[in-house]
């Protein structure tokens, strides 16, 4: 029997040489440094360092040799997976680096930009109006005057000298409480405040009133059966036309800007006497529309006005009706509607955009009209 082949050459099994495993560290080395990503690597790390790769198959073949040439194939072998090990740790140290740098200038955040995590919202605009347009009479020393918006007839109608044949008290402009027959309605106006307002009041007196009016008006672009008014009566002695023409012009000045023009036109209230319609010149031509075909003006219809709302002197019944003494005072009465004022301030073209709650409208806003 013959001894063990203890002269054995490892050199002699291809898959062991030097030669052999210095090419497989090579291509390893060479893979993994082109690698441009993670995924590139991982790709690379399986090709050169997992179970199927050509070290793990020529680390199989140290088991077939003799004990005497194991160990050198297995140092041998062993270091050419540290060698890979190494190049793989030090690729994926890279390229992690690589990544996190793009992350972090890709998420990259300013820190120093102000940050709102609630949206912001805003108030109604309706709202802040008439509560801008209360403030213009606070300032002349008028009182803001609050009412019910379930009315009694006679406050709404009867005291303001609209008869009870009054084509505006059928229930075809005007909401009853329960019945035709209830005596109660949902205002048609705010002009019962004013009623209130003399009955409570000592004289002289000077209110405003905005509020909440109720009409049986279809809902469409310039129409809507609850909207918003601001009125208000003046009683004192002397009191003229003139004097509600120079409040009127205030008021337009505050609302439009300096230099905005109004006029009364002749009209006809029961409540006032004399009555007139007051208009604003067209903010948009300023009148040059007028006669001009060359130059339409969609706001105003080329007319060069604008109807705002209505006014007058109190009509004497009304006085007599509340118990003011019509032979030592007079008083006027005005009365605009605050979404008409909304749209010639704003350029709302389409009324119902103010009712239907949707948050951008509001939000364009913001805290103030």
């Amino acid at each position: 029997m013959s001894g063990p082949n203890t002269e054995f050459d490892p050199k002699q099994v291809a898959a062991l040489s030097a030669e052999a495993i210095d090419a497989m560290v090579q291509a390893a080395v060479e893979a993994i440094a082109s690698a441009g990503d993670l995924d590139a690597l991982k790709s690379a790390r399986l090709a050169h360092a997992g179970d199927r790769s050509p070290l793990a198959l020529a680390n199989r073949e140290i088991g077939a040799l003799p004990p005497a040439a194991k160990a050198e194939a297995g140092k041998r072998v062993g270091q050419a997976r540290a060698r890979v090990k190494q190049a793989l740790d030090e690729r994926e140290e890279v390229l992690l680096r690589e990544r996190d740098a793009l992350v972090l200038q890709a998420e990259a955040v300013d820190v120093t930009l102000p940050v709102q995590r609630t949206p912001i919202g805003g108030r109604h605009p309706l709202t802040t109006l008439m509560e801008r347009m209360a403030d213009v009479f606070i300032s002349m020393g008028y009182d803001v005057a609050e009412g019910p918006e379930a009315e009694a007839e006679w406050a709404n109608f009867d005291a303001l000298n609209v008869p009870p044949d009054h084509p505006a008290r059928t229930m075809q402009d005007t909401f009853y409480v329960e019945s035709p027959n209830s005596g109660v309605v949902l205002r048609t106006q705010t002009s019962p405040i004013q009623i209130r307002a003399m009955l409570e009041r000592p004289l002289p007196i000077y209110v405003v009133a905005p509020g909440r009016v109720y009409r049986t008006d279809e809902l469409d672009a310039t129409h809507t059966p609850v909207f918003h008014q601001i009125e208000g009566p003046a009683v004192d002695e002397g009191l003229t036309m003139a004097d509600l023409k120079g409040t009127l012009d205030h008021l337009a000045t505050q609302m439009f800007g300096e230099g905005i023009i109004t006029r009364l036109r002749p009209s006809y209230f029961p409540f006032t006497e004399p009555s007139a319609e007051v208009d604003l010149q067209c903010f948009v031509c300023r009148g040059a529309s007028v006669g001009d075909p060359s130059n339409p003006c969609r706001t105003c219809g080329s007319e060069g006005w604008i109807e705002w709302g209505g006014c007058g002197m109190v009509n004497p019944r009304v006085l007599q009706a509340v118990g003011i003494d019509t032979d030592k005072n007079r008083g006027f009465a005005f009365g605009m509607g605050i979404e008409r004022t909304l749209m010639f301030r704003n350029g709302v073209t389409d009324m119902r955009d103010m009712v239907e709650g949707d948050l951008r409208f509001t939000r364009a806003f913001g805290v103030d009209a």
